[in-house]
């Protein structure tokens, strides 16, 4: 039969392991909302380099009037949507997801009837200057979609480790908000590159 302090003992220790299993849940879910905050900066960026490449195309003279003022629109609107991150955070963005996922969306449904098909843009790369700009936006465009994929991958592992628990139990995750993925339509078709093997192509998210 045990003593009392070898009960005490085992308390002790029980707690102590308890503990410790806290404090690596509670670290191990802080490196993953600040991977989701850095993986979200780097979305935020990659999406303002694709409306520049989108708005420097459709500035360009190269597709026809109306293309031309409708893509530069939705670049323009896709760019003053774009929540200003101070330290890879910002207050506003769970508020302002859906409605941002629907501005870059917009643009994409522009970008692809502007662009048109394969055998359009063949006659579009014809010209050096155009080419360029295919070539930018194409290479922005697939940046835009891996980032989206990054960020929303590290999304998922966090909600999931937040359905933990001992984190749940113990409130491990404080007052953060529960991160929610960003969706939108990203494919765009741009063709191919020059010098470059299906950069351009369409990447499901």
């Amino acid at each position: 039969m045990l003593s009392g302090a070898e009960i005490a003992l085992i308390v002790v220790a029980f707690v102590a392991l308890v503990g410790l299993v806290l404090v690596q849940l509670a670290q191990r879910l802080d490196r993953l909302h600040r991977r989701v905050l850095r993986s979200r900066s780097v979305l935020e960026a990659q999406l303002v380099r694709r409306a520049e490449a989108a708005a420097e195309l459709a500035g360009g003279g190269d597709l026809d009037p109306a293309s031309s003022v409708i893509v530069g629109e939705a670049a323009w609107n896709a760019a003053v949507h774009a929540p200003r991150l101070v330290g890879g955070e910002s207050d506003e963005l769970a508020d302002t997801d859906g409605e941002r996922g629907l501005v870059e969306s917009a643009l994409t449904m522009d970008l692809r009837a502007a662009l048109g098909s394969p055998l359009d843009q063949a006659a579009l790369r014809e010209d050096p200057t155009t080419a360029a700009a295919l070539d930018r936006l194409a290479h922005t465009c697939y940046r835009a979609q891996l980032a989206r994929r990054f960020h929303n991958d590290a999304v998922v592992a966090t909600q999931r480790l937040r359905r933990n628990v001992l984190i749940r139990t113990f409130h491990l995750a404080g007052r953060a908000a529960m991160p929610e993925t960003f969706e939108m339509d990203d494919e765009v078709f741009t063709g191919t590159p020059a010098g470059g093997a299906g950069a351009g192509a369409e990447i499901s998210p």
